[in-house]
């Protein structure tokens, strides 16, 4: 099969593509029902799910990660509709690179594959291959290098990761090398696609995704990585201070195949090695990070992530988000109140109408106006959305928020002026942000509390914050935690829950044909809520050891040290009548790990600040904060359950 030559993208928001080129093409590549008709809106499942071709083959990665003497091949399970093929059509892929296919499965059913007695599959977890399918799409499933039938080892991001999916992407579009078979010699084409290709996947999926966009491979079109990660330093560690009490090597040991793990103990000593504990930045963590080659991306992105997610907390969609928008990558984004959920789980039909028209736009170049839609869906309440045209919007502005001193300890202020004074707390392991935030109009020792009056009007935060803190510590070692808290009584999503803001019911809808071993009907979900008193919508974490550079270093009790905590990504309206507060505190239990010490710190309020992304920026502010100076009385407030342990999974099983 020839090479074939760079194809100039549909997508008529790139500049590339010209009105002429893009319906020259689309005469080319969509479906017989639509060849003719270039401005057709929707594929129309037109071909059959029952007669499609379910084959298996092996990409050779150019590897040898198990060090047995051979390239390591992965496996590529297809489903693909028989009808194109017969008529000389190529037809695009939709493809989900994941490591959890055997170990863990995919969805909130953990759905795995499963295969007939010649090995091909049966069974594809989710609802992509059912509903795409008929519509001329072939899905394709790739086990990553050591996991299910795939050779090599899991690198947890890192080379074999990825090139075990960048592989695929190349052997679909003519540069690479397929078997039909694990071991032999006979070779697999792929003459059936024009090699076309859309990425997806939740969470490490999406992760992979992401890594894979981010190499600018040829062919691959659009990527949809939902609650994903942009940097894997950024799961395990925030500015130094673990997240998890282990590192990669654990993952790598959790997804592994028994055959893998036999062979890859060379590759679990390089995790451990290369991510000590520390929460130093290695060169391991500089080759996972695929923020810094954002300027590669050639790819399309839609993001999806769950602003409650602390699993993949969300400052790993704002960084990509910033750095993609840095470059001018074409985007889109659905921002939602759940934790670490599938929208599939929480917007299901508009889930499915989107994604199915953002694949006819991208990968069959349908001029179905998706590109002309508002950039963000953000879920204000629950199952209640609006949209933003751009997002963030143009009018927000990165405004200077300044703590004060109150009439008690711990009780303070929080204004545009600059202060002067101090704060002191002392580092608490046994209490958590939910602590801090029922108690922050009481003075208690574990942390300092700075809120505004009630609002005189409703206050937008949207994108990243940063917390600059001047502390000085007591001990040799400290870690800091900074939560921004809309106070207010509120109906949330109870994120905090199993389900993280969901509950599963017994009613099942379904979504595409079936087969006797693969039914497109999925179990229905209900927003799980709860009540509050209050709402954290940002959170933020550092080792104050690392306050002057990417390396931890010893404290010198009685010195003050500054560092800059990065908070992660959200967009949230604190409404009139409720109260914005910075609460600054030491361990948030279950969602960072304690230091070796208990210190006690004291603020240098003169020079510690929070740096929000405010829309309509000081002057906002200023407005919703005039002649509001009336303070609650003291009480403890109600809010979700304490945040269990963050799985150190990914998306396992979810």
């Amino acid at each position: 099969m020839p090479i074939p030559v760079r194809r100039t993208r549909f997508t008529t928001w790139r500049s590339l593509a010209t009105a002429a080129a893009a319906a020259a093409l689309t005469a080319t590549f969509l479906t017989p029902a639509a060849a003719g008709t270039p401005t057709s809106r929707t594929s129309e499942p037109i071909y059959s799910y029952d007669d499609a071709v379910r084959e298996s083959v092996w990409v050779d990665t150019g590897l040898d990660g198990d060090r047995d003497g051979r390239p390591d091949r992965v496996a590529v399970d297809i489903v693909r509709p028989t009808e194109p093929a017969r008529r000389g059509r190529e037809i695009p892929v939709i493809m989900d690179a994941s490591p959890y296919y055997s170990c863990c499965g995919r969805g909130n059913e953990g759905q795995r594959k499963t295969y007939d007695a010649n090995g091909n599959v049966v069974q594809m977890p989710l609802f992509y291959d059912n509903y795409f399918v008929p519509r001329g799409y072939a899905f394709v499933a790739v086990d990553l290098a050591g996991t299910n039938r795939s050779d090599g080892c899991v690198d947890v991001g890192g080379r074999s990761d990825i090139q075990s999916a960048k592989a695929v992407v190349d052997w679909l579009n003519g540069r690479g090398r397929a078997y039909t078979t694990r071991t032999g010699t006979t070779k697999a084409r792929a003459g059936w696609t024009n090699g076309r290709t859309g990425m997806i996947g939740k969470s490490y999926d999406g992760t992979i995704a992401n890594g894979v966009a981010a190499t600018g491979v040829e062919g691959l079109e659009t990527i949809v990585p939902i609650g994903a990660i942009s940097s894997w330093y950024d799961y395990y560690f925030a500015k130094g201070a673990p997240l998890y009490n282990s590192g990669p090597e654990w993952l790598s040991d959790y997804v592994e195949s028994p055959d893998a793990r036999a062979k890859c103990g060379h590759v679990q000593r390089e995790l451990v090695d290369g991510a000590p504990r520390t929460g130093d930045r290695t060169p391991l963590w500089t080759e996972r990070d695929y923020v810094k080659d954002v300027r590669k991306i050639d790819a399309s992105v839609f993001v999806i992530h769950g602003q409650q997610d602390l699993n993949v907390r969300p400052k790993h969609f704002g960084q990509w988000w910033d750095a993609l928008a840095k470059h001018g990558v074409e985007r889109k984004i659905w921002l939602s109140e759940v934790g670490h959920v599938d929208p599939f789980d929480f917007r299901r039909a508009a889930w499915v109408d989107t994604l199915h028209r953002w694949f006819d736009h991208e990968l069959l170049g349908y001029d179905n106006g998706i590109d002309d839609e508002p950039m963000a869906d953000i879920e204000r309440h629950p199952d209640r959305w609006e949209t933003s045209t751009v997002w963030p919007p143009r009018a927000t502005s990165a405004t200077t928020l300044r703590p004060a001193e109150g009439g008690e300890p711990g009780v303070g202020t929080l204004g545009l002026r600059k202060r002067s004074g101090t704060e002191t707390f002392t580092d608490d392991p046994a209490l958590n942000e939910t602590d801090w935030a029922a108690h922050v109009d009481r003075s208690t020792p574990e942390k300092a509390g700075f809120v505004t009056a009630p609002l005189g009007r409703d206050l937008r935060l949207s994108g990243s914050s940063k917390v600059t803190v001047t502390a000085t510590p007591t001990t040799s070692t400290a870690h800091l935690s900074a939560v921004l808290v809309d106070l207010g009584p509120d109906t949330i999503r109870d994120y905090a829950t199993t389900g993280e803001g969901i509950t599963t019911l017994a009613e099942r809808t379904c979504w595409g044909p079936s087969t006797t071993g693969d039914s497109s009907c999925f179990r229905e979900t209900k927003a799980k809520t709860a009540d509050v008193d209050y709402t954290i919508f940002s959170r933020g974490w550092a080792d104050l050891g690392n306050h002057s550079s990417a390396t931890g270093a010893p404290l010198t009790p009685g010195t003050p040290y500054t560092i800059t905590l990065d908070l992660h990504a959200s967009d949230h309206v604190v409404p009139a009548g409720h109260r914005l507060a910075l609460i600054i505190a030491g361990t948030d239990e279950d969602l960072i790990d304690p230091p070796s010490s208990t210190p006690t710190l004291t603020i240098d309020l003169e020079r510690t600040s929070a740096q929000v992304p405010l829309v309509g920026g000081s002057a906002a502010f200023a407005k919703a904060t005039a002649g509001a100076d009336a303070r609650p009385e003291s009480s403890v407030l109600d809010g979700v359950r304490d945040p269990s342990r963050a799985a150190r999974v990914p998306g396992g099983g979810a």
